[in-house]
């Protein structure tokens, strides 16, 4: 017998647009060769077949370097994952639309082609220039966390004993961000850092990747408050699926997730809450979400919880879709070429 709250819920899934702030993928996998988008059953979490299945219609893929790589080699590190990323583009070009623009997004949609954004992952690869955030926005990213879990030149990490805020460059970098039309994220950032960002920051700003401390204690999560202030600030939280970050002791599934999710929808309203899976960046995952394809369970669970339509496709993606609409909207003139 056919159960009505399944096949409404998989009807409004394969509706909606379905966003993940944040994987791992090509910096992981695919820059050191070992697979492909368009390939399956090569291991790993993320590739088109299986975004597909899961309905995803826009992903985030990470410019991870380790902090193990130092300077200045993590910026051609960073530019060699840049351009894995192009190179999978191009493989695909009747399946993904690389978003640089904010009609971008709109093709994507229109095309139902899987858009892809770029974004770093902690600001090390600037080396304290400028010039650098520029050249990688002409390049086509279009987002940057400003710290992994370490101190940079831009600000300490959540993993920093110190826990300073942003530096004197780091307000800049904020400053051009802004100015460029690139999304800022604060995952991984110190909570001085957060709070110097929602001061200093003109455009709503996400956290790609972090879930509610209230629900887990743990310092990769964010307090109530500044949950507030992101939402206050018109930003966005995207839940993560590591199990360290979902709970404390045994564990995780798919209802983890929709705990954070609720607990954020208490706090804020369903307009600041969204997708941030960190998958192939994460050593394990939560029972029932082991892949982008588990997606369509995640917004059954939802239904089946009372949350009407409208608030589960701001969960899946429209609260992302919004923000780097209006970030990527409020892009300054083109860039002239270098001088001298």
């Amino acid at each position: 017998m056919t159960d009505p709250v399944q096949s409404h819920a998989r009807r409004l899934h394969f509706d909606s647009l379905v966003f993940d702030a944040h994987a791992d993928t090509i910096a992981i996998d695919v820059v050191e060769g070992r697979r492909h988008l368009d390939e399956t059953g090569r291991g790993g979490h993320v590739d088109l077949q299986r975004l597909a299945a899961g309905g995803v219609g826009v992903q985030i893929f990470s410019l991870y370097v380790p902090p193990t790589v130092p300077t200045p080699h993590n910026a051609l590190r960073a530019l060699t994952i840049l351009d894995a990323l192009a190179a999978e583009v191009q493989r695909s070009p009747d399946r993904i639309v690389w978003i640089r623009r904010a009609q971008d997004l709109e093709e994507a949609r229109r095309s139902r082609k899987l858009g892809v954004i770029a974004s770093l992952e902690g600001c090390e690869v600037l080396a304290g220039s400028l010039a650098v955030l520029r050249t990688l926005y002409r390049l086509g990213v279009r987002a940057a966390g400003l710290t992994w879990n370490v101190r940079n030149e831009v600000a300490d990490g959540v993993g920093e004993p110190r826990a300073a805020g942003l530096t004197a460059f780091g307000k800049e970098v904020v400053a051009e961000m802004d100015r460029l039309g690139m999304v800022v994220d604060v995952s991984h950032l110190s909570e001085a850092g957060f709070w110097e960002v929602m001061e200093i920051g003109r455009h709503p700003v996400i956290a790609s990747h972090s879930n509610a401390r209230a629900i887990c204690d743990h310092v990769r999560n964010l307090t109530d408050d500044q949950i507030r202030a992101l939402a206050r600030k018109g930003g966005v939280m995207g839940i993560n699926f590591f199990p360290g970050f979902l709970r404390k002791e045994g564990p995780a599934t798919l209802d983890d997730v929709v705990r954070h999710i609720e607990h954020v929808v208490e706090l804020v309203g369903p307009d600041h809450v969204g997708l941030g899976s960190d998958f192939d960046g994460i050593s394990r995952v939560p029972q029932g979400l082991e892949d982008p394809s588990h997606l369509p369970a995640l917004t059954e669970a939802l239904v089946r919880r009372g949350y009407d339509d409208l608030a589960i496709r701001k969960i899946l993606g429209e609260n992302f879709a919004r923000v780097f609409t209006a970030v990527l909207g409020a892009s300054a003139a083109p860039l002239a070429p270098p001088q001298g």
